[in-house]
Order: structure tokens, then C-alpha cells, then sequence
């Protein structure tokens, strides 16, 4: 490519904050329309996108990338039709844009509207699923915000295949014109073309990686614009002495063995020191039976895998603590019979998602009826847990009255 990487990324700023514009004065039924069409040119797709596909993956194993790598970037056909079924199911999902939060009429004589609206346009950096570019762009267009996403290198030819699949969706639209350039891929895999989205002042609203840690203190310590992180997930299963054992069991089992490689795993269980000896050989006859590893003094660990750190506490306050200095402030339990402790736990546990006798495991945009999600925050500014329509607008405040004057 000739031109360079800032001289890229502006190019495709000003065309986002062009089409966001456009995008402002959609109607719901319009932007359903545009997700429909790009469902529409995805299955009129398949072939080509699976062909690319099948690229990505020969060299992903070429390169010796791990068995779990190579099957997050595998495209199935299953996956594949999933993929589609979540456009067209996004567009049957109320629409944020537009809804009045409060109204509030003052004595002045001015009536006060808080309406929610667009980002604008928003940057996703993302890595290895291609699902992940197609789940993104179709909460974007649904919520009316251009969007400009970069995916990792291992999936390129995927996400492609993908981008100029949608493209050909949304310039289908006759009734619609200016919508192609609300959804951009960036091809340049230099690292300095995320470095220029981020510091992109005036153009891109904000920026959400999706992906480890590296690349979200990479692109924190580039940034010039919000960035809405999504840290990893530490996440905490405190069981108390008057906890039911076979309840915290099943709630272990489920939040550590039933998907290990997620965000809202369990990755350390916390044990009152007064249980230990009825429990954990409990937990330790698990471990066995699930091929679950046990670690000690590993606070702090996301495993992403069957190991899970263990530690014995004083009591519940111990445990709060312990989970205030070493979590990654995502999703915690407390599993007891005792409703004060668990009140002051729901309290004190200063973490986006705080659980009483229920899993980790539903923290999640499907579980918690939003429908869809463009992933889980752990930051505390705008959006914090799962991030869902609603969390992918702002608000303006709208002021009307009849020729009001301040005094």
C-alpha cells in the first residue's frame, strides 16, 4: 500500500463520520432493512467467505498456532448459519436510539428531554473469531454508529471475505445511499494502524478492543480517545460456612468446567477456614473427576483453562478483601445461606457483576436479556459489565420551550 498508515486511517475516519451522519437519520425499520441485507449478501457469500476461510486456517496450523486458536478461527457451517442468524436476530431487538430516559418541565418554562443517541463513529480492535466482526458491525448499524474494525492477522483473508461481503449488502440498498462506509475493515496489519484509530481526535468517538490484555494496555497507552476496556476476567467463588455444600458444589462446577476459556469463568475459589475440612475434599474428589488442577498462592491468575486457584479466608469479610485486592473486578460469587453476609458481599464487592448462590457463568448480554453484547466492561465510566445496545449509545439533552429566557 502506498499511502502510509496515519494517511489510511484518517481516509477511512472522515468516510465513518460521513456515513454516521447518514446513519443518525435512519428510522428502525431502515437499519432492520440494512441487517437483513446483510444477512441476505453473507448466504449469497458463503462459498467465497468459507474458501478464505480455509486460507486462514491452513496457515494458522502452518504457523503452529495451538489447537484452540485454530478452532476459535474455523469458520464451521454451523457456525457460519449462527453467524447469520444473529444479524437477522439483532434486527428483531428494540432499538435504544432515540428513547426518552427522563422528561423533566421547569419552572422557567422549558421542557427537558434526555434522549439517548449514536456514539457516532466507534473502533473495535478484536482478535481471532471472524463471528466477532459480523456480531459487531450488526450492533453498530442497529444502535446507528459507523463502525471501523481491525481484526488480527491469523484471520485476514476471513475477515476480507467478510467486509466486502457486507459492503455488497449495503450498496444494494438504493433506498438507503451513503451506508457503505458505515462499516470498514482496516487491511493494514502494522500495529501502527490501531495507534492511529485511537489517537483519531474528532473523528472516531471511541475505541473497544476486544481481546487480551497486551493489546488493551497497547492501545491505553496509545490512546487519545475513550477507550472502553474489558480486562480480563479474575473472577472469585467465595464459599461460606453456612453455605448448602451440594449448592456450592454444582456453583463451582458450572462457573469453572462448563466453559473454562471465558471471561466469566471461575479461576480462584476462596473457602471460610471453619469448612475446609468438610469441603475441600469435596472439591478436591471434583478436581479429580473433572481434570481440574488446584493451585495455591496463584492470586490473581486468569488460567482460561481447567485450573482454578485455592485459598482458605477468616470469614466472609476476609474473603471480600481478598477479592478487592486480586480480582480484575468482573464477576464474583458468594454462595450462603446466611442474606446479611450476602447483602454486605453484594455491597462491598466493588466488581461489575456480584452474584448470591448463582454462577459466574451468566454474565453475558443473552443471559441478562439484553439480547447481544459487544462484550463485557470492567471499566467503571459509561458502561461497565455486559456492554449491549443501550451501552453502545450516549445521551444528548433535548430543550424546547417558547421563546424562554434566563432571568
Amino acid at each position: 500500500m502506498s499511502m502510509n498508515a496515519a494517511d489510511y486511517i484518517h481516509g477511512m475516519a472522515v468516510r465513518a463520520r460521513a456515513a454516521a451522519g447518514e446513519l443518525a437519520k435512519l428510522s428502525t425499520a431502515e437499519k432492520n432493512a440494512a441487517l437483513e441485507a446483510i444477512a441476505k449478501a453473507l448466504e449469497k457469500s458463503a462459498a467465497e467467505i468459507q474458501r478464505a476461510n480455509a486460507v486462514d486456517v491452513a496457515k494458522a496450523k502452518e504457523n503452529g498456532l495451538s489447537a484452540a486458536m485454530v478452532d476459535r478461527l474455523t469458520l464451521t457451517d454451523a457456525r457460519f448459519q449462527s453467524m447469520v442468524e444473529g444479524v437477522r436476530h439483532i434486527a428483531t431487538l428494540p432499538d435504544p436510539v432515540g428513547g426518552t430516559l427522563w422528561t423533566r418541565e421547569r419552572p422557567s418554562g422549558i421542557t427537558i428531554n434526555k434522549v439517548r443517541v449514536p456514539f457516532g463513529v466507534v473502533a473495535v480492535v478484536f482478535e481471532s473469531r471472524p463471528n466477532v466482526f459480523i456480531d459487531t458491525a450488526a450492533l453498530c448499524l442497529k444502535t446507528g454508529n459507523a463502525v471501523i474494525l481491525r481484526g488480527g492477522k491469523e484471520a485476514i483473508e476471513s475477515n476480507k471475505a467478510l467486509a466486502n461481503s457486507v459492503r455488497r449488502g449495503l450498496e444494494g440498498l438504493e433506498s438507503l445511499e451513503g451506508l457503505a462506509d458505515a462499516i470498514q475493515l482496516v487491511e493494514v496489519l502494522d500495529h501502527q494502524a490501531v495507534n492511529e484509530l485511537v489517537r483519531s481526535v474528532g473523528l472516531i468517538d471511541v475505541a473497544i478492543p476486544r481481546g487480551g490484555e497486551r493489546l488493551i494496555r497497547a492501545m491505553c497507552e496509545a490512546a487519545l480517545i475513550p477507550v472502553l476496556k474489558h480486562y480480563k476476567g479474575v473472577c472469585h467463588v467465595y464459599v461460606d460456612d453456612e453455605a448448602d455444600l451440594g449448592m456450592a458444589l454444582s456453583i463451582l462446577d458450572n462457573a469453572k468446567t462448563q466453559r473454562p476459556g471465558v471471561c466469566n469463568a471461575a479461576e480462584c475459589l476462596l473457602v471460610h477456614k471453619k469448612l475446609a475440612p468438610l469441603f475441600m475434599p469435596m472439591v478436591e474428589a471434583w478436581a479429580k473427576d473433572k481434570g481440574v488442577t488446584l493451585h495455591e498462592n496463584e492470586a490473581g491468575t486468569e488460567y482460561l483453562s481447567l485450573d482454578i486457584n485455592v485459598a482458605l479466608v477468616e470469614d466472609y469479610r476476609a474473603a471480600i478483601d481478598f477479592i478487592n485486592a486480586h480480582s480484575s473486578h468482573h464477576s464474583e460469587c458468594i454462595v450462603t445461606n446466611n442474606a446479611a453476609r450476602a447483602k454486605e458481599f453484594l455491597r462491598d464487592v466493588d466488581s461489575a457483576c456480584v452474584y448470591h448462590n448463582v454462577s459466574t457463568r451468566f454474565t453475558d448480554g443473552g443471559e441478562f436479556g439484553m439480547g447481544a453484547e459487544i462484550g463485557i466492561s470492567t471499566d467503571k465510566l459509561h458502561a461497565r459489565g455486559p456492554m449491549g445496545l443501550e451501552e453502545l449509545c450516549t445521551y444528548k439533552y433535548q430543550i424546547t420551550g417558547d421563546g424562554v429566557i434566563r432571568g
